[in-house]
Formats: structure tokens, C-alpha cells, sequence
């Protein structure tokens, strides 16, 4: 994926809509969230087995691309606006994950770091 690619297409395609008046870190922050919550009510009254068979839907699964492509698409334009470098932002989250979890107390346990 060409992160680049997709923020120069993004920041055309609001522009040739007059749109970037409305999308403010704010505003597209919170769309993030209503989106990732369409994302979310896909599976929100289904079974862990369930949500695991989602993947055998044609149907569902259109859904989830499309729901997934909006979160990201959500996710992309205010990093662009506010100069985030994805890729790097993720690289150094990883690493600083990989701190917070270490293998021997993460490893097949589901617990957060600060409740062991």
C-alpha cells in the first residue's frame, strides 16, 4: 500500500469538492470513530465463532471491506492534514509495544501490561 498515494487522492478528491473546509482533525476524528463503530456493529451481537466464520459471507464480508476502507480513509486524511507520518508513527508504536509486552508475561495472556 502506497500510503502517499492514497492521501495525494484523498486531498484531490476534497478538494475538487470543497471539502477540506470540513475536515478539521476534529471532524474527522470523530467520523474515525463513527465509522470504526460501523465496523464494530458488524459483529457486535455475534459469537467469537461467529465473527470468525464472517469470512465464509460474501455478503458480510463486502461489508467489512467497505467499513474497513472507510476507517482507514478516516484514519489517513487527518494524519495527512496534520503531517503524520504513518509509517513511521506505526514502526514506533510496534517498538514501543514490543517494550510493553515483552514475550515471556504477553505471550498467552490476555491481561493489560498494568493489571499483572
Amino acid at each position: 500500500m502506497n500510503v502517499a498515494d492514497i492521501q495525494k487522492r484523498l486531498a484531490d478528491f476534497a478538494k475538487e469538492r470543497n471539502g477540506d473546509q470540513f475536515h478539521t482533525p476534529k471532524n474527522r476524528s470523530m467520523a474515525l470513530a463513527a465509522e470504526a463503530a460501523e465496523l464494530l456493529e458488524i459483529f457486535q451481537w455475534l459469537t467469537d465463532e461467529q465473527s470468525k466464520q464472517v469470512v465464509n459471507s460474501e455478503k458480510d464480508m463486502g461489508l467489512v471491506r467497505e467499513e474497513i476502507a472507510d476507517v482507514l480513509i478516516y484514519l489517513v486524511r487527518p494524519a495527512d492534514k496534520l503531517n503524520v507520518d504513518i509509517e513511521q508513527a506505526v514502526i514506533e508504536k510496534i517498538e514501543k509495544n514490543a517494550k510493553k509486552y515483552p514475550v515471556d508475561p504477553a505471550k498467552d495472556n490476555a491481561v493489560k501490561y498494568n493489571k499483572r
